[in-house]
């Protein structure tokens, strides 16, 4: 193998797995170390220039970082089921216990007269506003419904996220200049870009909910209703009761929203069917376990046939028993068992099978092109359509994700806004900031805990079940105390904290090796790397993950670490005689709008300065 490059950034930004995951790439082991020490509103602040929401995305984040972690892997003797930093409800933790930052938030810069439109008030379009707005544009946000926030104010329910958390976040956005015109739809392209803005930006979401065309679903329609749709109309407080007897049909984060709002709603008896099997659905591990927690029952390879009435009244569906069959190439179908159909009897059926993109204000002769699958054809990395001065983002764009995801894109287009409006190439894009510095303070001293705490995952607190299910509004998780705070960040392994080694300082004395309590590290000769992964004192497996290799030491071998499984504990560095090994802090935070004029970045070097 060839040495590896540690001067490309991305090698140490792809060992801190955590932060790589994160689709919006938010430096999570800085913020935990703040966190553990008590310095809740530094936390918020390196939360906030990332990833806009802390306090929304601290209770209803997808966590992709937190699979990622790697506390999971390297715990496998502590636990039967190895559990990750809990990242998500950390982010929280600095939500709720911060000062007051708006004193924090950064200053506009002077007006530069150009002009921006943003469809939708969700979180990619406030992410847009919140990155334009101090450079001086002038943005404002259309949405057709009076509260900012797009799908995570009308269909996320108020048990999981509060409305005032949301109007928190989504006020700091316009607090810097954005301006929201509420109730205000848009229903034209043409006549939106016949107003002279400069840039217009897309991130309407996926407004639409698919249905199911089955028999009997005309005659009951008004006992069936879609899911997202349903959820909105809870929201906004058109719906306040329910049937007794409830039956949603999904899978998905929608179908476990929907079931437990219905629960909430006077549902005695809900329950969710679905075509696939339990670990082959697409809900959260944590949103079925949720569900699963408040008594609703999860009943798996059944496909719907038929909608059950009686003179238009719903009294129940039929469903047929399946079993998933897997050809050669492992795709899945699904076979009937030969069982007699089952029927559920219920008074309502929530439909939550998915959602799609729906663009009817958009004329097709705008200069905007769309591919087979009804979506804005887009230039690859820039969220740039056909119609050079109009941009997508969020589930707009390329189909629906999470909060997390529209976010990044979010980011991304406002990076493309602002390059597109200065008359540079939107294909180029800025280059993160990035900084790599030692840790050490002495001989055996480091600037950070590199003793994490063995402790297992701590469970977050909910309200009393009779309290919570009694009320739609009363929020279930309640979220970790400082104390119990400062126990979960105590166990982060510090991936950001790099082993550096420097190979002129090398003596082959192998102290480093005998001391790893991973045996991540082997002198060997160098091989092709399939053959060196499995040559090393521990076969390094999870091809996934990157090996360090150094260049040449002086006996002609080569160094090798397996950076998937090192605990980052800085003994190798202690052990060295002769300082080869150095544990540095990498810190990346990705490009903005504005590169290096932006005040979010100037925000967050002060914070950490």
């Amino acid at each position: 193998m060839q040495p590896t490059n540690t001067a490309d950034p991305a090698y140490f930004h792809k060992v801190v797995d955590c932060q790589w995951a994160c689709p919006a790439h938010t430096p999570v082991p800085e913020y935990i170390r703040l966190i553990a020490q008590g310095r809740y509103g530094d936390a918020y602040m390196v939360n906030w220039a990332s990833n806009v929401f802390p306090g929304i995305l601290g209770r209803t984040c997808d966590r992709p970082c937190e699979p990622a972690c790697r506390r999971g892997r390297v715990e496998e003797e502590n636990a039967e089921k190895p559990e990750p930093v809990a990242i998500c409800r950390l982010k929280r933790v600095a939500a709720d216990f911060k000062e007051d930052v708006v004193p924090r938030m950064p200053r506009p810069l002077a007006s530069n007269g150009k002009r921006i439109a943003c469809v939708g008030a969700g979180p990619a379009s406030l992410t847009v506003a919140r990155d334009l707005a101090p450079l001086g544009y002038q943005v404002t946000v259309f949405d057709g419904e009076y509260k900012a926030g797009g799908f995570m104010h009308q269909q996320i329910p108020r048990f999981r996220l509060p409305e005032s958390v949301i109007e928190e976040e989504t006020g700091y956005v316009f607090a810097l200049g954005a301006e929201f015109k509420a109730g205000h739809r848009i229903d034209s392209m043409k006549a939106l870009m016949a107003e002279g803005y400069d840039a217009i930006f897309v991130g309407c979401g996926a407004p639409r909910g698919r249905d199911l065309d089955l028999p009997g679903r005309q005659e009951a329609a008004e006992h069936i209703h879609i899911g997202i749709d349903w959820l909105a109309s809870v929201s906004f407080g058109h719906v306040s009761k329910v049937g007794k007897r409830v039956i949603v049909l999904g899978g998905g984060n929608t179908a476990m929203d929907c079931c437990r709002s219905a629960r909430r709603l006077g549902g005695e008896d809900v329950k969710v069917i679905v075509r696939s099997g339990f670990d082959e659905m697409k809900a959260s591990p944590w949103e079925k376990e949720d569900a699963q927690h408040e008594g609703i029952p999860i009943i798996n390879m059944h496909v719907p046939k038929a909608f059950v009435h009686e003179g238009g009244r719903l009294t129940g569906m039929t469903f047929e028993v399946v079993r998933a069959e897997y050809d050669a190439q492992g795709k899945r179908k699904l076979v009937s068992t030969g069982e007699p159909d089952v029927f559920f009897a219920c008074d309502e059926v929530l439909i939550a099978v998915g959602q799609e993109n729906a663009f009817p204000w958009i004329e097709r002769d705008c200069g905007i092109e769309f591919d087979k699958w009804g979506l804005p054809a887009l230039r690859e990395g820039t969220f740039q359509s056909t119609q050079p001065k109009v941009f997508f983002g969020g589930d707009a764009s390329y189909g629906p994700k999470n909060i997390i995801t529209a976010v990044a894109q979010g980011h991304e287009a406002a990076v493309s806004i602002d390059l597109m409006l200065n008359g540079e190439d939107v294909s180029v894009r800025p280059s993160a900031r990035t900084n790599l510095v030692s840790q050490k303070m002495g001989i055996h001293e480091w600037s950070y805990d590199q003793d994490p705490s063995n402790d297992l995952r701590y469970k977050v607190p909910w309200a009393k079940a009779e309290k919570a299910l009694a009320s739609i509004q009363v929020e279930v998780e309640l979220g970790f105390d400082p104390r119990t705070a400062l126990k979960e960040a105590s166990r982060c392994l510090n991936c950001d904290v790099q082993t550096v080694f420097e190979p002129k300082l090398c003596i082959e004395c192998d102290g480093c090796v005998d001391i790893c309590p991973m045996d991540c590290i082997t002198f060997t000769a160098n091989e092709d790397e399939p053959q060196l992964r499995q040559e090393l004192n521990a076969p390094a497996n999870n091809a996934d993950q990157d090996l360090f290799v150094s260049s040449e030491l002086k006996t002609g071998r080569v160094l090798v670490k397996d950076e998937d499984v090192c605990l980052h504990c800085g003994l190798c560095a202690e052990r060295c005689p002769t300082g080869a090994w150095d544990m540095q802090k990498f810190l990346l935070l990705t490009a903005k709008a504005g590169s290096s004029a932006n005040p979010i970045a100037a925000t967050v070097e002060r914070t950490l300065a």
